[in-house]
């Protein structure tokens, strides 16, 4: 069975995306610090894969934009669906490049990690990425996955933490991707760290309308969204915080196989992470998810003013 051939098999049982999920970061426009040391050759162009939600794809494109700048050709296959899949392609050679994010690809791939300093999981990932792969400096944008309930369910149960969630075992309903059941960043962390047990999980999609559509409804009286949504200021829904630190820093960090890995595509995806800023990927998410704009010509426009 050929790449391909195994991929488009991998993609036909696809379901909703991975959690994604990061503080302000560091990187070096010499591409230090990001484990791995190049080698490889992005002189034939690379493939760009991303994940099935809107901020994975406007990363995508906005890699597909700086590497372009840099003279290096590029194909993006978007919305390819969840690590489950794409970790799979990266290795196979089906892509060669993936926007990720720290603490939920460690968590992936170390699902016992309990470590949530930037720098530490830096180092964890180089060590547990699959054989030909490496990460490139992480850059200052981040998106966290976050927990979050309506300010009438935050009264009517006294929410405010993770931690009170317990209090309400066999209650409550949360809404949330279908991976997040089995996720250290989801169902399984919640009851492990926080002793949470919820009355039901409906599986809808990641921080999508699905999701948001029943938290404002009702029909779950928790959802997992992600940092970057506008629509949690939008509806005054209220994060619950996390003083366990369940959730680990998820800066933005590319996720690059060895082959392609030389230091045009380096200098290039480093001095995307410098530039890009929480702030401005969530206004890019907004005029996508709410402007209805398209994601590609999102990210070229803000890659034009920017790099």
């Amino acid at each position: 069975m050929n790449r391909r051939t195994l991929l488009g098999g991998l993609l036909a049982t696809a379901s909703v995306p991975a959690l994604a999920a990061c503080s302000s970061g560091i990187t070096s426009l010499d591409g230090d610090g990001g484990g791995g040391s190049g080698g490889g050759s992005s002189s034939g162009g690379l493939t760009i894969g991303t994940a099935n939600f809107t901020e994975n794809q406007i990363l995508g494109y906005l890699y597909a934009a700086a590497l372009g700048a840099a003279g290096v050709k590029t194909d993006v296959r978007a919305n390819l669906g969840t690590r489950e899949i794409l970790i799979p392609a990266i290795k196979g050679g089906d892509i060669d490049l993936l926007p990720e994010y720290q603490g939920a690809l460690l968590h992936y791939l170390d699902p016992k990690s309990e470590i949530t300093e930037e720098g530490e999981m830096q180092n964890a990932l180089a060590v547990a990425l699959p054989k030909g792969t490496q990460i490139l400096p992480y850059g200052r944008a981040e998106n966290s996955d976050v927990f979050a309930v309506t300010e009438e369910a935050a009264e009517k149960y006294g929410l405010r933490t993770l931690a009170d969630l317990a209090k309400h075992n066999g209650k409550l309903v949360i809404g949330a991707a279908p991976e997040v059941k089995k996720r250290t960043v989801g169902a399984v962390g919640l009851k492990d760290v926080y002793g949470v047990e919820f009355k039901e999980f409906k599986s809808l999609d990641s921080s999508g309308p699905l999701v948001k559509g029943a938290l404002k409804k009702g029909d779950v009286d928790v959802a997992n969204l992600f940092s970057t949504d506008t629509d949690i200021k939008a509806e005054g829904w209220i994060v619950l915080t996390d003083p366990k630190n369940l959730i680990p820093g998820q800066h933005i960090v590319p996720l690059i196989a060895d082959r392609k890995a030389d230091s045009t595509v380096r200098k290039a995806l480093a001095r995307l992470g410098t530039v890009l800023t929480t702030p401005e990927l969530t206004e890019l998410n907004r005029k996508v998810d709410k402007d209805k704009k398209n994601p590609q010509e999102v990210a070229d426009t803000w890659a034009e003013a920017h790099l």
